[in-house]
């Protein structure tokens, strides 16, 4: 007799993101949503890459403390959470929340290079170990007159993302060049790290792919 074959942990994305929520559901496994509450403003004197780091993991943290204390069983669940910070010249760039702040950020990184980290976590509750990474993507950008960055913020409004420029669409006109080891990160979750964090935690990417 086969021994009956054991059903993975329930995945949850910790985001509130469309974008990331997109970039997962290429993986075609299953998965839930859950939006952590979390105060994200940068602590004092905080590194880029510390800020992001520390806000997936709480982001992970603080779903899976939720959802475990909700489960009447208790179940163990994988948790991601990822957050992303753009910097050039040492200052952190946020998202914009309005179209003067997006156009002001786009008029300071013209013909410039901007710096997004995409930090990623993947929480195992059983075992309470987080896996963590900041991947890295360097991106620059053209030097375009206000017309045109005027234009494109009406066309695509892209006001909840760091950097004012949605790269899986329009935005990609704004960019001279783009350099990363995951094509996926600057959208908002690297999908590489991803992949290679689930395997690490024994989750059966392509059995559990529908």
């Amino acid at each position: 007799m086969h021994a009956p074959s054991l059903r993975p942990p329930r995945l949850i994305l910790a985001s509130s993101s469309p974008y990331r929520r997109a970039l997962l559901e290429r993986l075609r496994i299953a998965f839930d949503v859950a939006v952590p509450a979390l105060d994200e403003t940068p602590l004092a004197a905080e590194t880029p890459a510390a800020t992001a780091l520390r806000l997936a993991q709480a982001k992970a943290r603080a779903v899976a403390a939720r959802e475990c204390a909700a489960a009447p069983d208790g179940a163990p669940v994988l948790v991601i959470g990822s957050d992303q910070v753009a910097t050039f010249d040492g200052l952190q760039i946020g998202k914009p929340g309005t179209h003067e702040k997006a156009l002001e950020q786009l008029r300071t990184m013209r013909n410039r290079i901007v710096e997004f980290h995409s930090a990623l976590c993947l929480y195992d509750s059983a075992r309470d170990l987080a896996q963590t990474e900041d991947v890295i993507t360097r991106v620059r950008f053209r030097d375009l007159p206000d017309a045109e960055l005027e234009a494109y913020l009406r066309a695509e409004t892209p006001y909840d993302v760091a950097g004012s420029a949605k790269s899986e669409g329009l935005g990609i006109a704004l960019l001279e060049s783009i350099e990363s080891d995951d094509p996926t990160a600057l959208v908002g979750l690297p999908l590489i790290a991803l992949t290679r964090m689930l395997r690490a935690a024994g989750y059966p990417l392509f059995a559990g792919a529908q």
